[in-house]
């Protein structure tokens, strides 16, 4: 699988495909590792590349968030596959009017968080969508309010389905 990696202001493409039992290949930005790869403790994984061995101590942040400690170092990184790198993007695209969001994949309704009249902010997420063994959290693409919930928590829904409608609140003049 192809990951996304962000730590702070800089981002790498990062490929890991495990190619036997311990056995991987990494690429990370076009250059390919070979590595031999164990866990040895709950959060602890010991590493062989090229004869070199080293553990890194992996703590996860939240679902796509990672701090991982490598000789002494401290890295925080973000991690987003392709599917979640295209439901942020979506998310982003549209700035204005009434807002549909829809099902960016087909999945089971995990958790709706907003209700019709809820007054929602930008990125607030609103629905939880379990595809393939993950959940995706679905954000407000604008500041508004709920006008409408189309699914209901336990649901399967398919690609394009409407989740809710999200209209912006227009201030009054005065």
């Amino acid at each position: 699988m192809i990951y996304e990696i962000v730590e702070g202001k800089t981002t790498a493409r990062v490929g890991l495909r495990e190619i036997s039992e311990g056995l991987y290949e990494l690429t990370l930005d076009g250059k390919t590792y070979q590595l031999d790869a164990a866990k040895s403790g709950r959060t602890i994984y010991s590493v062989i590349e090229n004869g070199h061995q080293w553990e890194a101590m992996v703590d996860e942040r939240g679902t796509t968030g990672f701090d991982v400690l490598i000789a002494g170092r401290l890295f925080h990184l973000e991690a987003l596959d392709e599917r979640r790198k295209l439901l942020s993007q979506a998310s982003k695209v549209v700035a204005e009017g009434k807002q549909i969001i829809t099902a960016q994949m087909p999945g089971k309704i995990v958790k709706v968080t907003a209700g019709v009249g809820d007054t929602v902010t930008e990125g607030q997420g609103l629905v939880v969508i379990e595809a393939m063994k993950m959940e995706n959290e679905i954000p407000s693409p604008i500041d508004g309010r709920v006008t409408e919930v189309a699914v209901r928590e336990g649901e399967t829904v398919e690609t394009g389905a409407t989740l809710l409608v999200v209209e912006p609140v227009v201030e009054p003049k005065t």
